[in-house]
């Protein structure tokens, strides 16, 4: 072939590409940033759920109400348009390691890690697949997201609570037993210490006094009570992580052995034997979750999506337990309670 004939055929390929992209542009097959994932995509979305305790069964609250709700609110119906492959650790970290890795493995389009040591487990095993959390009051000072606004990295989501929060609960705990001066604060993981003088700073000012226990995993929950016994705890406010929300049951029933009123976060942990109560919504975060999770399946990047706080809270109220302590709980708070459990 000569230098012309080169040179006419190199235009007029160079007339069919041009051709082809102004088709495309005209009937909208070209692919935007938008839909990349969609178009790559070989069948349906594939989501992976990695939750840390067992999976529900019998009278255990049912984690996936909210989830639920969500995909039908976005269209989506299992085993049709999208495959859910859902993972229980049943309480064992090592467990929830290899869970994570399989999930990866499986090339899920998202995680959904349901509390503070999923996250941990999924961002152990990959940096590249998007991570939707339901976890955690501060992301930043935890050490996942750059900011709420633009967490930046490959995961986002939604957090359970807010700095405040556990301070709006000592609140409850005093009008709800005016008496009560000292509080064992149970907590999963060392809490900072900026956490710590916040409530302490709050303490005070509702005359109580704190002390900080640490219960890292189940064969810690004796120690902490022995510790809180010798301290003369008259509360006991949990701090609901996954060990924590795992043994609630045990929790309760100790809290109850030793005389210790307690308060909590979720409705659950009520359902379980504490007296009190107070935080968000978890139906309504899993249903929230699903709408980014719908936004990174159509092409948003999760390191662009803000972090959302919860903005529906549930005071729960156990008055069967609060009675068979011999205790009273003030109607004032009975009339603002969202629940009550008799």
């Amino acid at each position: 072939m000569g230098v012309q004939e080169r040179v006419d055929a190199m235009w007029h390929g160079s007339l069919l590409v041009r051709a082809l992209i102004a088709t495309s542009l005209l009937f909208g097959t070209v692919t935007t940033s938008s839909d990349a994932g969609a178009q790559a995509r070989a069948g349906p979305p594939k989501v992976g759920i990695l939750s840390f305790g067992p999976a529900p069964a019998g009278t255990d609250p049912d984690p996936d109400i909210g989830v639920r709700q969500g995909l039908r609110e976005f269209g989506y119906v299992e085993g049709r348009n999208i495959v859910i492959e859902r993972r229980y650790a049943d309480g064992m970290p090592d467990k929830l390691a290899a869970q994570a890795a399989e999930l990866v493995r499986m090339k899920v389009d998202v995680i959904l890690a349901s509390g503070p040591a999923p996250l941990v487990a999924a961002r152990n095993a990959t940096n590249s697949v998007p991570i939707v959390t339901i976890s955690g009051s501060d992301p930043v000072r935890a050490g996942w997201a750059q900011s709420l606004a633009h967490p930046g990295g490959n995961v986002t989501g939604l957090t359970v609570t807010f700095p405040g929060l556990d301070l709006k609960r000592l609140e409850i705990l005093k009008e709800a037993f005016p008496g009560i001066r000292r509080v064992a604060v149970l907590t999963e993981f060392r809490p900072d210490q900026g956490f710590k003088e916040e409530m302490d700073t709050g303490a005070r000012q509702l005359e109580l006094e704190l002390q900080f226990i640490e219960v890292p995993g189940e064969d810690e929950i004796d120690r902490a009570f022995t510790i809180a016994r010798q301290a003369r705890a008259q509360a006991l406010l949990a701090v609901a992580t996954n060990v924590v929300v795992n043994h609630r049951s045990r929790l309760a029933a100790l809290a109850a052995a030793d005389r210790m009123v307690s308060i909590s976060q979720f409705p659950l942990m009520a359902q379980a034997g504490f007296l009190l109560t107070y935080g968000a919504d978890l139906d309504d975060l899993g249903r929230r979750s699903i709408g980014q999770i719908d936004k990174i399946l159509k092409g948003a990047r999760p390191g662009d999506l803000p972090i959302e706080r919860p903005t529906k809270f549930q005071l729960t109220v156990n008055l069967k337990a609060a009675k068979a302590l011999g205790l009273t709980i003030p109607q004032s708070l009975l009339a603002r309670a969202d629940e009550v459990l008799r």
